[in-house]
């Protein structure tokens, strides 16, 4: 759809300037995101970290005309003649009313989806199965923040039966104002959890909060079985249709029965005085529950339950994430093949940008047909073509009978077996590729061919998750102090340049390496942010000056020997990391030869201090705080001399991870991030997610005899008849050989299952008697099941060692919302 300006200035009770006439199709917010000048709206929106009004120069020269602006920004609207401002007191809630009066050009119903967790799979397998019956307008991906709701809305096309909008919440207050934009005829509550409790004072508060979204709603969906949501639904809306779906007496969908089968669930049930049963290709407690809530709004919305029955039992595990992977002949994948429709391309074409872009790539898409757009098919992929030259797609291929029929400026074949059959995968060289695909193309058969062969065993990255976790330690600080985000040894295991550059898109402040090596390999991707090298190796000296990499000092060998290598290439104020001993007893200067070094640094004008910082050795621990104090309050003194002799301030950082947590008083100018981010806290690690997942599968099942051994040196022994899996990961891939012998455990289809025997150098033994296991399951050894913390107790070590012997061997993939 298409608005005008003066419209949306209308609508959010704004002030224009400039052209009336101006119309807008397209909202971004992001300056980074690639974009079409014509007919594109910039939000300014400001962040603790950001400004959004710190770009619009630069967009306005790239051609960008029409902008939502704050009043208090000051903007000088004469140096841009050609644009059109909506000026408005806050730039969110300017948004939020446009889509609210978006909202009410809309007759069909709204489906608000709200909870802690599972919100966008609901809504993916909901859409999946009224798409059977009607046509049906989404959310893109996990849209539900409070920007992200008005942006659904915006996206929403007009001849559609229902609409699914899902709504999340960080802190009270936030569900009112998204509400709004809502205003759901139904409602459907997930469940309540821990998921960002950290602004709530208990679980009673955020459902609270939550149940406000249900305000206008005249039925409402949810687990009847969970006491404090049943007393809550009663005690808020006695007056609404309160439908659950449960195994407990009085529930609207009863669960009679419950078997586990060896493909999944078999489901006995009982819908108005009807009995069925659903079959589910899962086992685990969370996708049923998921999935009965599914069942449950369907058939209240008119689903017939042989629909249902069909449909239910080819539910799929939804990537609901762009998975980033290495691809055959220097191509980067970028893997997002369970739906397509014409919005989310338009998000999974920028992710192809930003990632392509760094490696110098050239840019190809393929694309399955996008059904139940509402779009005649000619005017649909026109403006698929569209898209993608707007994108810089170098390459698009077609698969479906649309888009075979409407190949004109395309490669295209009428179906995915086509596809695999006559092209050459070897013809993709050099290429940043976006597999876009509705789920019965089956894309995943083109993702396995176009997938460099590697070790099965991965690592999962959750970028979203290290994001998420970045924010609520920024939440810990004060508006001014400064983030740097340690990414040596690898990123802690997890790579370089893709956490790096997310980090960049964070706005954190500095990066923090090990060795010059790491800091080299980031500036040759791209990585532009200040880099500091934690122990620099004299030799290395020219190189960090030539990438721009500034060194930790931490004596006076070193900093003789920086000071000459600076000289020597006729440099000045240059920047240096000054390093305290406060009682690490490792690297740094003591505190009693600090005026020695104010006075050799005042000799020399080469170099200026950027920073002074110090480690704290106990920060984690309780039992040492005494310690901590003694050290914070040595280091804030040596600051004040340093200060005090050379005459002028510099930036101040003695906290970690633990510390940030632990002694946020002791914040100064600057904090240091790192196995924070990954997700491990020594406090409480409800408040963080899970970013890492080492998962590999069961590459074969057999039956081992009573009194029989498993594995070197015989120490896996069987008392009775045993089930075992093979797993092909061992200690070359970093699961460490202290596990063996029943110490470690891993989770398969929702269960742990023990190590039986040795573990051997690229396999290990796990014992499944009676878990119904099978060749190709897929086995957690840590994640959200099994959390690497637990891990680490078992091991008698700490998270950071497990990371960091995850073997270079085990491929990396990098998943984002």
């Amino acid at each position: 759809m298409a608005y005008s300006v003066a419209q949306l200035a209308q609508w959010s009770a704004a002030k224009l300037i400039g052209d009336a006439e101006r119309t807008v199709e397209k909202i971004i917010f992001d300056s980074r995101k690639s974009f079409s000048s014509e007919e594109t709206l910039f939000v300014a929106i400001k962040s603790t970290t950001n400004d959004g009004h710190s770009f619009i120069a630069e967009l306005y020269d790239k051609g960008m005309r029409s902008f939502i602006v704050e009043a208090d920004c000051a903007i000088d609207y004469k140096k841009y003649p050609e644009a059109s401002f909506i000026e408005c007191t806050n730039s969110i809630e300017s948004l939020q009313s446009i889509a609210a009066q978006i909202r009410h050009s809309f007759s069909i119903p709204f489906i608000g989806i709200t909870g802690s967790n599972g919100k966008t799979i609901i809504k993916e397998w909901l859409a999946h199965i009224l798409e059977k019956t009607y046509k049906v307008g989404r959310s893109p991906r996990s849209f539900n923040s409070q920007i992200g709701v008005p942006l659904s809305i915006w996206f929403l096309a007009k001849d559609i039966d229902f609409a699914l909008i899902e709504a999340g919440i960080s802190m009270p207050g936030e569900m009112e104002k998204i509400s709004t934009c809502i205003q759901p005829a139904y409602g459907l509550l997930t469940n309540i959890g821990q998921a960002h409790q950290e602004n709530f004072e208990s679980l009673e508060q955020k459902l609270d909060e939550k149940l406000k979204l249900f305000a206008s709603a005249h039925t409402i969906f949810y687990n009847g079985d969970d006491a404090m949501i049943n007393e809550a639904l009663k005690q808020h809306f006695p007056d609404k249709a309160l439908v659950s779906v449960g195994a407990e007496p009085g529930n609207n969908l009863q669960i009679v029965k419950t078997e586990t089968t060896s493909g999944g669930t078999s489901l006995s049930l009982h819908w108005k005085e009807q009995a069925f049963t659903l079959q589910l290709p899962f086992q685990d407690a969370i996708s049923i529950e998921n999935s009965l809530l599914v069942a449950l709004c369907a058939l209240n919305l008119g689903v017939s339950i042989e629909i249902l029955q069909t449909e239910m039992q080819q539910l799929f595990p939804i990537a609901m994430r762009l998975e980033q992977k290495e691809g055959i002949n220097n191509c980067l994948l970028i893997d997002d093949g369970y739906n397509a429709d014409i919005t989310s391309l338009g998000l999974a074409l920028d992710f192809l940008n930003q990632m392509g872009a760094k490696r110098g790539l050239s840019k190809t898409l393929i694309l399955s047909d996008i059904q139940q757009s509402g779009v005649d098919a000619t005017l649909l992929y026109q403006k698929v073509l569209r898209l993608a030259e707007e994108k810089g797609i170098t390459k698009l291929i077609g698969i479906g009978e649309n888009m075979f029929a409407a190949k004109e400026g395309l490669n295209a074949y009428q179906s995915t077996e086509e596809f695999l059959e006559k092209v050459d995968v070897n013809t993709f060289k050099d290429e940043a590729i976006l597999l876009k695909g509705a789920r019965h193309y089956t894309f995943e058969r083109i993702s396995a061919l176009l997938e460099q062969r590697r070790h099965k065993t991965v690592l999962e990255i959750n970028l979203n998750a290290l994001a998420e976790n970045v924010k609520y330690f920024r939440s810990k600080l004060g508006k001014e102090t400064k983030l740097l985000a340690m990414v040596k040894a690898f990123s802690y295991g997890t790579g370089s340049f893709e956490i790096a550059n997310l980090l960049a898109h964070q706005k954190v402040d500095y990066l923090g390496v090990a060795f010059a090596d790491e800091g080299i390999e980031l500036r040759k991707t791209g990585i532009s942010l200040p880099i500091i090298v934690m122990n620099p190796e004299l030799s290395s000296f020219p190189m960090m000056l030539e990438y721009e990499l500034e060194p930790e000092i931490y004596s006076f060998e070193v900093l003789e020997a920086y000071l000459s290598a600076v000289q020597r290439q006729g440099l000045s104020r240059v920047p240096i990391h000054v390093k305290v001993d406060t009682g690490m007893n490792r690297l740094g200067f003591l505190p009693e030869e600090t005026e020695s070094l104010i006075e050799r640094l005042h000799k020399n004008s080469s170099v200026f201090v950027s920073s002074v910082f110090s480690h704290l050795a106990g920060s984690d621990e309780a039992i040492h705080d005494g310690f901590t104090q003694q050290q914070i309050n040595c280091f804030t003194s040596t600051c004040q001399q340093m200060e005090k002799g050379l005459g002028y301030g510099f930036t101040r950082h003695i906290l970690n991870s633990a510390g940030i947590e632990r002694f946020p008083e002791a914040q100064m100018d600057m904090v240091r991030l790192g196995i924070g981010m990954y997700g491990v806290s020594v406090v409480d690690n409800t408040n963080l997610q899970q970013v890492n997942t080492l998962k590999s599968y069961v590459s074969q099942f057999k039956t081992i005899k009573a009194g029989e051994t498993v594995g070197y040196s015989r120490k896996g022994r069987s008392n009775n008849e045993m089930q075992i899996a093979v797993v092909p990961i061992g200690y070359a891939d970093g699961y460490n050989r202290r596990l063996s012998n029943g110490v470690g455990h891993v989770i398969i289809n929702g269960k742990k299952a023990s190590v039986v025997g040795n573990i051997c150098m690229d396999m290990c033994m796990i014992d499944v008697t009676d878990l119904n296991i099978k060749a190709g399951d897929e086995v957690e050894i840590f994640g959200t099941q099994l959390p690497i913390k637990a891990m680490a107790q078992q091991l008698e070590t700490i998270p950071y060692e497990i990371l960091t012997s995850i073997s270079r061997r085990v491929k990396r993939i990098y998943i984002m919302e």
